[in-house]
């Protein structure tokens, strides 16, 4: 009976939640896929082809156990779904909606191969997700037995916040120490509503907290409370901080009024959307509305830029990017998303020069220095061509000499990647060992890092980096720690 439930992708078409219209998600910030309903989740679950060697786990970071779980939700065996999904991965809900599954699970899917359209794996592992809370059967940690060893972890992203669920499950103290007002990192500030609903990271949060796990807030490491006061005080320190470090441009007027940090810019929208007081939006200078917008960068971080741009009521929209559709590194999904919107990408460009012009009394150019007023009034854009591949093997964008033209932009954002900040100075560690290019040498399978008892994970080690890799991070890590503080690897969630 069960196989008669599955092996459906000769029969039935791949299908998607319903997405939201163009021109009606574009006036606002929720999510723009529907619902699945029950009828519909179990009979795209049931396409799976229950493959002997399943390629969909092979690639995902976490290797959740995927068919098992369509299997289950083909069964309308939901309940079941759900604890087979979250046994390997501590926030299902939030890689159903924010992993590049194109590039991950189910673009390695193997009726995808044949031609048969992938089955639809992050939107069943959202919908399973969704109605474990609907149902309850989402409940705090509630460890067997309370252990006295605590552990600090700093930074309450999804590398922190998974190895702080999964410590907590084996009965140890934990205190999550944060820079900001709320727990999350870049899933509650960086990521938009319209991929990833704030609800949905601030109910994680309280779960957490209901669990036992201790939030400290507003709490800058090195400012607030240095580093070894936060080692004193814990048996081990876990650092998850991210990399927030934006990448910064070499080129002409690269200070100019309304040239802004991707960064500061979602941040920004993000907070307006909690109904936090934002000076630096109400003034203008992290809204787009009304105003020609260009985004510099082709990744994950400038799709979110161009898509908030556009529900911001946007001018126009426009990004440049330096090499092609096709190697770009952002979602294909998000930039066609993008495209249906009214984003218009310039592929094979790169800036040259922000133009400006000047604003207020200063006309001349030294009081333009002295007083800062020059404000941004458009792009150079150099045009590009791909010449020969790179180290990484990807071709290297050459410019094209005499190609240049000036694109009119009241607002112009930096979406070029992050790095990471210079922790050991920051915090004035000394021994903590940094690679070259200033992450957290820390071994990759205990998370182990130069100093005794101290351990880091997410991009603060790889670099910047997907959600599903630090979730895999953190709960590595919390074994490691968990055998650091007891000498017993036995040591286990229950």
């Amino acid at each position: 009976m069960a196989t008669q439930k599955m092996l459906k992708f000769v029969s039935t078409p791949r299908e998607m939640p319903e997405k939201r219209s163009a021109a009606e998600r574009s006036e606002d910030f929720h999510e723009i896929y529907r619902e699945y309903a029950g009828q519909k989740a179990a009979e795209q679950a049931g396409r799976c082809s229950q493959c002997g060697v399943p390629y969909c786990q092979t690639h995902c970071p976490l290797h959740n156990n995927i068919p098992d779980w369509l299997r289950l939700t083909a069964e309308g065996r939901l309940k079941e779904a759900y604890e087979v999904s979250q046994s390997t991965n501590t926030f299902p809900e939030i890689c159903g909606r924010i992993c590049p599954q194109d590039r991950l699970c189910e673009g390695n899917c193997v009726i995808e191969q044949s031609g048969h359209g992938t089955v639809t794996i992050g939107a069943v592992e959202k919908y399973i997700t969704d109605s474990a809370w609907e149902n309850g059967w989402v409940q705090p940690v509630s460890p067997r037995q309370e252990r006295a060893e605590s552990v600090g972890i700093i930074g309450a992203g999804p590398g922190g916040l998974a190895a702080a669920d999964a410590l907590r499950r084996m009965g140890f103290q934990v205190t999550v120490y944060d820079r900001h007002d709320r727990a999350g990192g870049l899933l509650t500030y960086g990521i938009p509503g319209f991929k990833l609903e704030k609800d949905i990271v601030l109910r994680r949060n309280k779960l957490l907290e209901d669990g036992g796990v201790e939030f400290v807030l507003n709490c800058n490491v090195g400012e607030d409370i240095s580093f070894d006061a936060i080692r004193g005080k814990h048996d081990a320190v876990l650092i998850a901080t991210g990399v927030y470090k934006t990448r910064d441009l070499d080129i002409d007027n690269a200070d100019a009024g309304g040239v802004v940090r991707a960064i500061d810019y979602l941040t920004a929208s993000n907070r307006v959307d909690f109904g936090d007081d934002v000076p630096d939006f109400d003034d203008g200078e992290l809204d787009a509305k009304g105003k020609r917008v260009v985004v510099i960068g082709g990744g994950d971080t400038a799709m979110d830029c161009v898509r908030t741009a556009i529900r911001q009521g946007a001018q126009s929209v426009k990004c440049l990017y330096r090499r092609d559709r096709s190697n770009m590194p952002g979602s294909q999904r998000e930039v066609q998303n993008a495209e249906e919107e009214g984003v218009e990408f310039v592929w094979l460009s790169a800036p040259g020069a922000f133009t400006g012009h000047v604003t207020g009394e200063a006309a001349t150019a030294q009081e333009r220095d002295v007083d800062g007023v020059s404000q941004v009034g458009g792009v150079r854009v150099q045009k590009m061509r791909l010449g020969a591949p790179d180290v990484t093997g990807r071709q290297s964008p050459e410019l094209i000499e005499g190609a240049d033209y000036d694109e009119p932009a009241e607002l112009v954002i930096k979406a070029l990647g992050f790095e990471p900040e210079e922790l050991p100075q920051l915090w004035g560690v000394d021994g903590l060992e940094v690679t070259r290019w200033g992450t957290i040498k820390a071994d990759f399978q205990t998370h182990r890092t130069s100093i005794p008892g101290v351990y880091a994970v997410g991009d603060i080690v790889r670099g910047a980096s997907l959600v599903v890799w630090a979730i895999r991070d953190g709960r590595e890590a919390a074994e490691s720690i968990s055998n650091f503080l007891t000498g017993d690897a036995r040591v286990a969630a229950e």
